[in-house]
Formats: C-alpha cells, structure tokens, sequence
C-alpha cells in the first residue's frame, strides 16, 4: 500500500494555500497517486457548516479537518489540507493526532505578508473588514499564530504557483512520501 500522509498548509487569507494545493495535486495525481484536496471553504460548508469563528468554533472546526485528514493518510491517501488554522494549539492537536497513529504530518507555512494578501483578496475579505463590514478577519483584527517549526516555509510572494508547489513536492521527496 502506498504511504498516505498530511500536508497541513496554513496562512493568512488569500497567502495562496489552496491554489498551491491545487497545483501540487494535479502534479502528483498526474504521477499515479491518490490525492485529496480538503479545502477549508468546502468543510465548513459540509462538516462544519453551523460553526462560527471564536477561538472555539475555529478549534472545533481544526479538530475536524485533522480527524478527517489522519483518516485518509492513514489509508493511503496523500491529504492536502490549506486551511487557515490561525492558533498553534490548535494545529498541535492535529499533529499529536497523526504522531499518535504514526500518519506522517508535514506543516508548511505560506508565510505571505499581509499587505500582499489584502492586494490578493481573493474572497474580498479584506475590503469587507476594511468598509467596515466584516469583524474577525484574521490577521487583521483576529489573530494568526505563525508555525514556530513549520517543515516548510514558504514565501509565495517571491515564486511562483509552480515554483511552491515544487517545493512541498521536494519536501515530500526527501521525507520518501512520494
């Protein structure tokens, strides 16, 4: 069986997690491996749909996603997670998850400043937190707890998609997971 693992990418809003994750899948299901992508919109619209986002609700909702993540690395699965994850505990948890059923865990920190993630904007967060209209964005106005060891830190305002990608695939290759 092929060895599964988890790639937990955490950042700012629109730092790039999930269209790294994005380009990283399709280069390695191209390869022949079994690869899922669990967005951090789609679970909270599936899984966690109902969870706000106080410091608990945004536990819970990490707890959830590394519950779900370990279960499919742990059958094989080559798991790709871009999830926010702001608090460090809370990403501690899920890699005390993995560590305990031996699911190897990789966290890389898509360390995008936020003055290029507000020009990104993406989801037009950040013009909503700035007009006013939305409160808890973080970052911003809610804290973001950066990975103090992260296996992988990347700068994704200095590379390219491909180029990130690369590096999480290098990462992978170096720990034998692909």
């Amino acid at each position: 069986m092929t060895t599964g693992a988890t790639v937990w990418l955490t950042g700012l809003p629109s730092a790039g997690k999930t269209t790294i994750a994005h380009e990283l899948a399709g280069r390695l299901r191209a390869g022949g491996r079994r690869v899922e992508v669990l967005d951090g919109d789609e679970i909270r619209e599936f899984i966690s749909a109902g969870l706000g986002f106080s410091r608990e609700d945004r536990h819970t909702n990490v707890q959830r996603i590394g519950f779900v993540a370990e279960l499919l690395s742990r059958n094989g699965v080559l798991t790709l997670v871009p999830v926010i994850a702001p608090y460090a505990d809370s990403r501690d948890a899920v890699r005390k998850r993995h560590e305990e059923n031996a699911t190897p865990y990789l966290e890389v920190h898509v360390a995008t400043p936020v003055e290029v993630c507000s020009v990104r904007d993406v989801k037009g967060l950040y013009a909503k937190q700035a007009a006013g209209e939305l409160t808890g964005l973080t970052g911003v106005d809610d804290p973001y707890e950066e990975p103090a060891a992260p296996e992988l830190r990347i700068e994704s305002q200095h590379q390219s998609v491909q180029e990130s990608a690369a590096a999480v695939s290098a990462l992978l290759s170096e720990r034998g997971l692909i």
